[in-house]
């Protein structure tokens, strides 16, 4: 769960079986016996690509600097540091509502994302920045607001929506393939490491496996349940293509904070093996 600019080259439905975004709530009339895994993804795609759809136009993020790369590293760790906690969380509501597959699910994500904050600290730090100062600093707009969704879902009377925000996140990691890793690293400053996150958070990673898992317990949940997380899948992908219409922090701001925050070269404390999982 990575990134707040990714393709959204997302397997698109024909206009035949597009979402209509006219009603309340547009998914509830494609739920009826979609019970096999293939009709699941396609459902849950077509409501993050409804989203994109609704938000893309017109929109261009910024041109990518060592700078923004530090801020969307930031926006990485704010992401994922309360992930494993959360779905801990998630994990004890379904089971106290009786619903152990779900309860099963969220327990074994809480397990696979524990530590990959500390894969955008150690990130940062390769950049030559003292880390914990700057994810304290910047707190990009975009991934508190997917954060707060995030919290609200797993804190609601029924933590469904957690499921479809989870499917979202690493469903748009998977697009995200080994030649946008290159060009970030190109814009790097020479001899720097600092794509572990990003590494993670991709078609390299772990994600694509996740991904099939959510689909196979999404496929097997009652309509209801499945029109829920298709909603929040929705509005999840709302949230975080909205980063691209926001107004972008300038290069010279960025500057400004982390200017004051670079590590000290002639410093003890700078090895790297304390942010290593």
């Amino acid at each position: 769960m990575n990134l707040l600019f990714r393709s959204t080259n997302i397997d698109k439905p024909n206009k035949s079986s597009q979402l209509s975004l006219k009603s309340s709530n547009p998914f509830i009339q494609l739920i009826f016996n979609r019970d096999t895994i293939s009709e699941t993804r396609k459902l849950l795609d077509r409501a993050i690509v409804s989203a994109a759809k609704d938000t893309l136009p017109n929109c261009k993020p910024p041109a990518l600097t060592p700078s923004h790369w530090i801020w969307q590293l930031a926006a990485s760790y704010h992401l994922t540091h309360h992930t494993a906690l959360l779905m801990e969380e998630a994990s004890g509501r379904f089971a106290g509502l009786g619903r152990w597959s779900l309860a099963q699910w969220a327990a074994q994500k809480a397990r696979e994302e524990q530590g990959h904050d500390r894969l955008a600290l150690l990130d940062i730090q390769s950049m030559g920045y003292e880390a914990e100062a700057v994810v304290k600093a910047l707190l990009p707009p975009t991934a508190m607001a997917l954060l707060s969704y995030f919290t609200q879902s797993v804190q609601a009377a029924d933590p469904i929506g957690c499921v479809g925000y989870c499917y979202t996140m690493e469903r748009l990691a998977m697009n995200i393939k080994a030649e946008h890793i290159q060009q970030v690293e190109a814009i790097l400053p020479p001899n720097t490491y600092a794509t572990r996150c990003l590494r993670m958070h991709s078609c390299l990673g772990s994600d694509v496996k996740h991904v099939d898992e959510t689909v196979k317990i999404v496929a097997a949940l009652s309509s209801e349940e499945r029109t829920n997380i298709t909603v929040a899948c929705y509005e999840t992908a709302l949230l975080y293509f909205s980063s691209l219409k926001e107004k972008y922090i300038s290069e010279v701001e960025l500057q400004q904070v982390l200017n004051q925050l670079k590590l000290d070269p002639c410093s003890t404390n700078n090895s790297l093996p304390q942010y290593i999982c």
